[in-house]
């Protein structure tokens, strides 16, 4: 009877011993992994991006298509808003947009899928190209939620968060190397089954430039010309997106695009006192060159982006 008694109690020993192994599995690193999420037609996340030289902005990104990118393996994500989708457009701050693949949730950037997340997520590392840039990624995972750090060779950082129960990401943060945040997405809500447009704008900057003046007068002039996307063809639009602050006293900015013809599309002007941030808008039938002209008296600021828009939409 003793020898039974031992040996019951070996074996309960050892049952126990490994419940407490599997349940610290996470902890030690010991093989847990959550594997690569399905998503269907109205599945959304409502996010919130800051940067540090626009206002926030809040999307609703939606799933518009499910098997028709990429031939049939990969999503289209789109936004609700057609004006926000613009927006991104322009910034192209928002890596998530269009096509995202089905085996990774791979984004594209200049056509090429780029692994941000890596599945089946695991604590491993991998490498991936996102903003331009070389990323060397590292995951912990914790239960149903991954954490990522990614470097780049030149001291910036990506540190954003997986869940697995809302099947996409909850936080991204963008880091320079000098330690300033360039870009931080928040999730705010998810849920499923959303009905409407939806909207996505493939964009390619055409002009960037920041304008400022301090003295009593000054002009500049910024020609540009306009080439089709190089696998879509001619753009629907031009999309704009202007800065603005003029001083007090006599302070002013003239502002007037013009294309090939010499004809004016856009036209602005700001008087003594006047500024305005974020304010977005379009320009039809792209063609040509165009040039920028503008004059500044005073103590004046004037940042332009002009990006070409094709536009896609989904009723849902």
């Amino acid at each position: 009877m003793r020898g039974a008694g031992s040996l019951w109690i070996i074996a309960f020993l050892s049952i126990a011993l490994q419940g407490c192994v599997g349940g610290t599995g996470g902890i030690l690193g010991g093989g847990d992994e959550i594997e690569v999420p399905e998503w269907e037609t109205g599945d959304w996340w409502l996010f919130t991006f800051s940067t540090p030289d626009f206002f926030d902005d809040s999307a609703k990104l939606v799933v518009a298509t499910v098997d028709q990118e990429e031939g049939g393996t990969a999503y289209m994500l789109g936004i609700s808003s057609e004006e926000e989708a613009r927006r991104h457009a322009v910034l192209n701050h928002n890596p998530f947009l269009g096509r995202i693949s089905h085996s990774n949730l791979g984004v594209f950037e200049n056509g090429v899928e780029q692994a941000v997340l890596s599945f089946p997520l695991s604590e491993k590392t991998w490498s991936f190209t996102l903003f331009e840039k070389d990323w060397t990624a590292s995951a912990n995972i914790n239960g149903k939620k991954a954490y990522v750090k990614a470097t780049s060779a030149d001291g910036g950082s990506l540190t954003f968060a997986y869940d697995d129960d809302i099947k996409f990401i909850t936080s991204f943060v963008r880091v320079d190397s000098d330690g300033a945040e360039l870009l931080r997405i928040s999730l705010a809500q998810s849920g499923s089954d959303h009905q409407g447009e939806v909207h996505f704008i493939r964009g390619r900057d055409l002009l960037d430039r920041e304008y400022q003046n301090n003295g009593p007068s000054g002009d500049v002039e910024d020609s540009f010309l306009i080439q089709d996307h190089p696998n879509d063809g001619s753009w629907d639009e031009m999309i704009y997106l202007i800065d603005a602050s003029s001083g007090a006293g006599g302070s002013s900015i003239s502002l007037t695009l013009r294309d090939h013809t010499s004809a004016s599309v856009l036209e602005r002007f700001w008087g003594p006192g006047a500024s305005e941030s974020g304010t977005l808008g379009t320009i039809p039938s792209p063609s040509g060159e165009y040039t920028l002209t503008a004059s500044f008296t005073g103590q004046t600021e004037l940042d332009v982006m002009i990006a070409g828009g094709i536009g896609y939409s989904w009723s849902i």
